[in-house]
């Protein structure tokens, strides 16, 4: 929708015409049901539609860093992670290369689970093409207050945006676990911001109103300043994360994943080393 013409120039999502990967590996640190025992098999792309001001991924989220891979390079990612163990593949922002993506999965469809784990800033149509092709959806829902998305991520249309889009992922989906580990459905994501509490509590609403109680909730408390973070300098404080948990159960969600308050460390980021 920024109009570019990637074979000229890069997008707003700083994409070109081949998919750039900077990490494919076992990763352990997401949801108990999507890292399972054996790790979740991620691979994450270089780029972003969003501007997070906040980023722990911002040396490849605002650059192009990484190995740029055909579609049959995807492919044989996904085989080879799947060689490892890993219950499922877990493609990190991949929006901007949907395509290829698309593309890979018709030369290899893995025979684990294929999870969209993405920042909720979606089209419906973008979804629509999706369909048969991804398995677990783990979105975001980072804002309910469009002052603050453009703030924070320069998008001012970010709410309304994604909880569209979470709802068309709610009805491309149904909640199937085996065991411990999910298989198909929906994983809705919220980092609390710290001091911007109204914003999540906007967000819990806009969850329960327009997709319900029924869906599983994250709540993160791994906000972690970075040398980029000018508006937010401080991590998370006990009684904030409390009350936006205790918001959550007020409401009647019925399923909802919570994080101790040391995941706010950057020795949970990635290393980005190709």
């Amino acid at each position: 929708m920024c109009g570019a013409v990637r074979s000229v120039a890069p997008g707003m999502c700083l994409a070109g015409t081949m998919p750039v990967v900077a990490r494919a590996a076992l990763h352990f640190f997401e949801e108990p049901p999507v890292s399972g025992t054996s790790g979740s098999g991620t691979v994450f792309f270089s780029g972003c539609v969003l501007r997070c001001e906040f980023c722990q991924n911002a040396a490849i989220s605002r650059a192009p860093r990484g190995r740029v891979v055909t579609s049959e390079g995807l492919a044989d990612i996904y085989r080879s992670l799947e060689a490892q163990g890993a219950h499922n593949i877990n493609m990190v922002t991949p929006t901007q290369w949907t395509d290829a993506i698309i593309s890979s999965l018709n030369i290899y469809r893995p025979d684990i689970p294929v999870v969209w784990n993405t920042s909720g800033f979606e089209r419906i149509e973008t979804l629509e093409r999706l369909k048969g092709y991804v398995d677990v959806w783990l979105p975001d829902m980072k804002y309910s207050s469009p002052a603050l998305a453009k703030k924070l991520s320069g998008r001012e249309q970010y709410p309304e945006t994604a909880i569209a889009a979470i709802e068309k992922m709610r009805a491309l989906s149904r909640d199937r676990y085996e065991g411990d580990l999910i298989k198909e459905g929906l994983i809705i994501r919220h980092l609390v911001l710290p001091g911007y509490l109204e914003n999540s509590f906007g967000v819990l609403d806009m969850i329960k109103e327009r997709i319900g109680t029924d869906v599983t909730v994250s709540l993160m408390s791994q906000f972690t300043p970075t040398p980029e973070s000018k508006t937010i300098t401080r991590k998370l404080k006990p009684l904030e994360y409390k009350a936006v948990v205790a918001h959550a159960i007020k409401l009647g969600f019925e399923n909802i994943y919570t994080q101790e308050l040391d995941s706010a460390d950057p020795g949970y980021v990635p290393s980005f080393d190709i």
